[in-house]
């Protein structure tokens, strides 16, 4: 109840709450409006009816074909910008990325159903501007608000989220929830309307001036472009303003010939830029943008003297860069009066294991395991960060500069693929607090740790695990069952039980619950030290409670159990009015529909979920992945468009045939048969196993939509197909990701007999 009452008062969360639902949900009725056909438009459009700004498809000029590129290049790149950004700044959508990708599903999907109606501007710029206006807004007390709904997340008693650990259902809890879902429908309506005008672009080129399997071809391979720009910039650490710079020139490049278009659509480019810019002022934090995240950091320290940094990642506390060394430790007596730099949960881990030879850190951050491995005697150390400018942070300002040292090699990449590649052995391994619960890759709904704490990925730890070393598990445990899940996973890897304690939280440190286990013998020879077991015995942890063991096919680390948890039931039940008012305002509702299409659109966005996440397996959950992958994905549909082109007359049948026989391949063929040593064959094995069904799937969707005649309700049903796909992938939290398989090959079966029902003769009517 303090809790709630904490997160919900009048000066913070009220107004602000209020005024965000109110004005988003009369803007989205306002935009909608636009879509409606001619003579039911209501009359308060009237003298905001931007009628100026109407444009025909004709009225662009220039080459058909380059239109189309470019507006498919605008509505990929802007929704990889969108996903990221919206995610970046309202931390709930962190936890329900998913969601903003089925917005903007609902918006193309339906706009390709309008292709034929007149485009207007001002659709498309004035949602834009405000989901912007409300991530980037310089309103404090809208930001705490936003800041502070993650909170509610956490209140339900399945799920644990930035460090606010599952309560009990109560009433006050449910507020909180409802709350957060009020919150998250006009954003989704907004997100939605934005996509609207790229969607008739689109398909107004693909019906009109680009019909063929040639036109589906430029809007593959823009596509891929628009997703490959935005990735470099996020390579290159770009921040937002950068982001809105390479949306507003494909923006322009679509417009340019409309004089009235591109100034307006420069004067509001602009504006996107400023709020983008201010984002982040007046706080103490510089803040940067990684490839997988936002890091704000401020240095702390009494009276002007700098003792150590803050690092937060989408504005969640995330670490701290200390300064343990011998000199700091001697000149600042009463830092550690209370507590000895000797038990500093850094230090603490080496009196398990004094002078290792060799020691492998996951999760090394900006530096601080490592360095206390140096200070405790480690003749090596191998320090695996997954984000570049993390480990940039702490080479140019660690204070003890420990990834200058000749003894430390750092290493760029993914925990798990690290331990699935490496086959060097270690005496200490230390997991350094892995947690990341606000850095998520495209594409996906799983966090980049889940695949580190799973059954299989201990078991690749134990492999690099020399016969005597040891293992250090360091966990922020705030929830019981996490606690318990870490040492049933321990328990069934080592067949022993750990030893635990519990690192208290000190004025210069972090804290955590620590898992020692590995050589028996050496655990004994460490805890023979009187004073090692003295504190052991008194900073022993609260007791643990029991939670299903994770696994790769069911990697939700921060779910209890087995079940769609609840936010996201309540969620998506609430999406399914709003996509059904927005279709009935739209004239799309009840008509049109191609089921064909719609089956085969929920089947490819299923596929393509569970061939991402198997990928991660095989090759890491980072960004160069997920952008190999995705862009990999886009060039076999090119090929199935190639191929077709060239047959025109190919089979859809045995195309079908190819879908669930490789779907039955991937299926059954377990990861660990795809991880060959070398690198060409894993990449040869891992694309024949697991993407080849794709290929086939591309055969089908071309040869059906030539055969449709290329119509905009066509692209369309197949978006709102993938919507349901979104939806549907939800799932995989009750019956791990091997089943998405299953659903997405019941989905092409749907499809192939609503293909068949749709080549039967109608019956003749009765006279």
């Amino acid at each position: 109840m303090d809790t709630i009452e904490r997160l919900w008062t009048w000066e913070m969360m009220h107004l602000p709450f209020l005024t965000v639902v109110f004005v988003g949900c009369l803007l989205a009725l306002y935009l909608l409006d636009f879509y409606r056909r001619e003579g039911a438009r209501r009359q308060f459009r009237g003298p905001l009816a931007a009628a100026a700004f109407d444009f025909e498809l004709e009225s662009l000029g220039g080459n058909p074909y380059v239109q189309l590129a470019w507006a498919s290049l605008l509505g990929l790149y802007l929704e990889l910008l969108m996903i990221r950004l919206v995610s970046s700044e309202i931390r709930i959508f962190a936890y329900l990325k998913n969601f903003v990708l089925i917005a903007c599903f609902l918006g193309f999907g339906l706009g390709c159903y309008l292709c034929r109606r007149r485009v207007n501007l001002v659709a498309f710029l004035l949602p834009l501007l405000a989901v912007t206006s409300l991530v980037c807004t310089p309103w404090t007390k809208v930001r705490e608000m936003v800041g502070n709904l993650q909170g509610f997340i956490g209140k339900l008693s399945e799920v644990e989220t930035w460090g606010h650990p599952s309560l009990p259902q109560t009433g006050e809890a449910w507020v909180g929830v409802l709350v957060t879902v009020a919150l998250a429908l006009p954003l989704f309506a907004l997100v939605a309307l934005t996509f609207v005008p790229i969607g008739q672009v689109v398909g107004g080129c693909l019906e009109r001036g680009c019909r063929g399997i040639r036109g589906y071809t430029v809007n593959i391979l823009a596509s891929l472009a628009g997703i490959l720009l935005f990735t470099l910039l996020a390579f290159l650490s770009q921040p937002p303003a950068v982001w809105f710079a390479g949306a507003g020139i494909a923006l322009l490049a679509v417009v340019w010939r409309i004089p009235r278009l591109l100034l307006t659509s420069l004067a509001t480019m602009a504006v996107l830029i400023w709020l983008a810019v201010q984002a982040g002022s007046g706080t103490p934090f510089t803040y940067y943008w990684s490839p997988y995240q936002k890091l704000g950091i401020r240095p702390l320290g009494p009276k002007g003297e700098i003792t150590s940094y803050e690092l937060k990642t989408n504005d969640s506390w995330y670490q701290q860069m200390l300064n343990l060394s011998d000199e700091f430790v001697r000149s600042h007596p009463d830092v550690f009066a209370h507590n000895s730099a000797e038990w500093n949960p850094y230090n603490l881990p080496y009196h398990f294991y004094p002078n290792p030879p060799t020691v492998l850190v996951l999760g090394a951050g900006t530096g601080n395991d490592v360095a206390a491995a140096l200070r405790n005697g480690a003749g090596e150390v191998d320090a695996i960060e997954i984000d570049p400018l993390i480990l940039k942070l702490g080479r140019e300002l660690h204070f003890e500069h420990p990834y200058s040292s000749p003894r430390v090699h750092a290493v760029v990449d993914d925990a798990r693929s690290y331990l699935q590649t490496s086959h060097k052995q270690y005496d200490f391994i230390l997991f350094s607090l892995l947690d990341s619960q606000t850095t998520n890759p495209f594409y996906s709904n799983i966090r980049i740790d889940n695949y580190v704490y799973t059954a299989e990925a201990m078991q690749a730890v134990h492999r690099l695990l020399k016969p005597d070393g040891l293992l250090l598990v360091k966990y922020w445990v705030e929830t019981p069952w996490i606690g318990g899940r870490l040492l049933e996973l321990l328990n069934s890897t080592f067949d022993q039980p750990p030893v635990q304690l519990a690192a208290l939280n000190t004025r210069y440190g972090t804290p955590g619950h620590f898992f020692v286990c590995g050589s028996p013998e050496r655990l004994a020879a460490a805890m023979r030290d009187p004073a090692l077991a003295a504190y052991v015995s008194t900073h022993s942890p609260a007791p643990l409670e029991t939670a299903r063991i994770t696994t790769d096919d069911w990697p939700y680390f921060y779910q209890r159990e087995p079940g769609i948890p609840t936010i996201i039931m309540l969620i998506s039940a609430a999406l399914l009015p709003i996509c059904w008012y927005m279709l009935r305002s739209t004239g799309t509702a009840g008509r049109g529909i191609e089921w064909h299409f719609f089956f085969l659109g929920a089947g490819f966005l299923l596929l393509e979920t569970q061939i991402i996440s198997k990928m991660a397996l095989v090759f890491g959950t980072t960004w160069v992945v997920n952008s190999v992958v995705i862009a990999a994905l886009l060039l076999l549909i090119v090929g199935s468009n190639l191929l077709v082109e060239w047959r025109p007359g190919f089979p859809v049948p045995a195309a079908y045939g190819g879908i669930f026989v490789t779907m039955a391949i991937a299926y059954f063929t377990p990861v660990r048969l795809l991880l060959f040593s070398s690198l060409a064959l894993k990449v040869a094995a891992a694309s024949l196993v697991l993407c080849l069904p794709v290929f086939f799937a591309g055969i089908v969707f071309i040869r059906s939509f030539a055969a449709a005649g290329f119509r905009g309700e066509a692209l369309g049903s197949n978006l709102f197909g993938a919507l349901v796909g979104g939806l549907l992938e939800s799932t995989s939290y009750w019956f791990g990701l091997r089943f998405l398989l299953v659903l997405a090959a019941g989905l092409y079966l749907a499809s192939w007999l609503a293909l068949q029902r749709r080549r039967e003769p109608a019956p003749a009517e009765a006279p």
